[in-house]
């Protein structure tokens, strides 16, 4: 049965549409990230699953439940829709104790003392905080209350998990770390997990799918590889990371796989080569070749094309060093190509170098659209 389901689901606020009539099923213990800029309605998506928001059109269901149909004016409030929600700020009191701030919405729901006990403790324990129950919550540090509002979260065995940008206010070191944290907890407990998040990195890390979104519309539902090395549009290539989108003119294609092209192409300079597509183009139609930066691979100067692999040749014109990698741009006849490269495999501005890339991590889009 599915966790969540969104059926042609809206939200306006006067003349500005924030979610725009999207469509979304998340299966029973699957973990499934909102991902998208700011303003893109992926929050107004959680808060109207969560109650908080009412949808103006399209129904919602949790656990096979319809909880709101704006067609026929259902509405079940927050409280009867059995999840928890741990929010940006996580929502800690600062009068109450660590125990207090978990055990909260268990007394609300008038459960008797020893149960409250015993759920709270459970609860601490999952998330490792069980040595704090009495600390004051002013006491705690980020990741701390981070960990408390999951544990407030999950104290009355919510059927569904809701996360809106729980990790954006700790430093980059535990970000992650706690993410990994909340990954396994996710995958021990098998609860559905609804996470709202603009970190590209972070959704790939924690999910089973991401739902990219943009101006109120899902542009692409799919695993995180999946989304990242064969996106739908020009628009979900570029928000991760800075993805090549290179000019080129198909020369041929023919149908490889089940839902997957091969293509010949040649781009501007005249230089030739291969790659992948998720549908067909004709002979002489223009498209877009996606290579992301981190494929781009510096080789010898006598490099050749061939069927497995592109190659271009250009003049360094910038080089940043990172740490582990350096980020480099390349111009290649005229075209700006971003390489990531390791640190110690590096050249210098004005060097004249050779650049390639597999011809399957090469993808083409419709140069149309978005």
């Amino acid at each position: 049965m599915p966790g969540v389901v969104l059926e042609g689901v809206s939200r306006r606020f006067g003349p500005v549409t924030a979610v725009d009539s999207i469509d979304l099923t998340v299966a029973d213990n699957e973990f499934v990230t909102l991902l998208g800029p700011s303003g893109c309605g992926k929050t107004t998506t959680l808060r109207m699953v969560a109650g908080l928001e009412q949808n103006d059109e399209g129904r919602i269901s949790i656990g096979g439940k319809v909880v709101s149909d704006a067609g026929k004016r259902l509405f079940v409030p927050p409280d009867k829709r059995a999840l928890g929600m741990v929010f940006q700020s996580y929502a800690i009191w600062p009068h109450l104790s660590v125990f207090d701030n978990v055990a909260y919405p268990l007394q609300v729901r008038k459960l008797p003392t020893a149960q409250v006990r015993e759920r709270v403790t459970s609860a601490l324990r999952l998330v490792e905080m069980e040595a704090y129950a009495d600390r004051p919550a002013p006491l705690l540090s980020g990741g701390q209350q981070q960990r408390v509002a999951i544990a407030r979260a999950l104290s009355f065995d919510p059927q569904v998990l809701l996360l809106d940008e729980p990790l954006s206010n700790l430093d980059s070191r535990l970000r992650a770390s706690t993410g990994d944290e909340l990954r396994a907890l996710q995958q021990r407990l098998k609860i559905t997990t609804l996470y709202v998040t603009h970190d590209q990195d972070e959704a790939m890390a924690l999910s089973d799918r991401v739902v990219v979104m943009q101006q109120g519309k899902i542009l692409q539902v799919g695993r995180p590889e999946s989304i990242y090395q064969r996106p739908a549009t020009r628009a979900v290539a570029a928000f991760f990371g800075t993805p090549n989108l290179l000019p080129v003119k198909v020369l041929s294609s023919r149908q490889s796989e089940a839902k997957t092209y091969a293509l010949a192409i040649e781009g501007a300079g005249g230089w030739r080569g291969h790659c992948l597509a998720g549908e067909a183009f004709e002979p002489g139609e223009d498209a877009l070749v996606m290579t992301r930066a981190e494929d781009m691979v510096l080789v010898d100067a006598d490099a050749q094309p061939n069927a497995t692999r592109n190659a271009w040749r250009g003049t360094v014109v910038a080089s940043i060093f990172r740490g582990a990698r350096r980020s480099m741009v390349v111009e290649c006849a005229g075209t700006r190509v971003n390489v990531d490269a390791p640190a110690m495999r590096t050249a210098e501005v004005g060097d004249n170098v050779a650049l390639v890339a597999e011809s399957r991590s090469s993808w083409a889009l419709k140069s149309r659209g978005q």
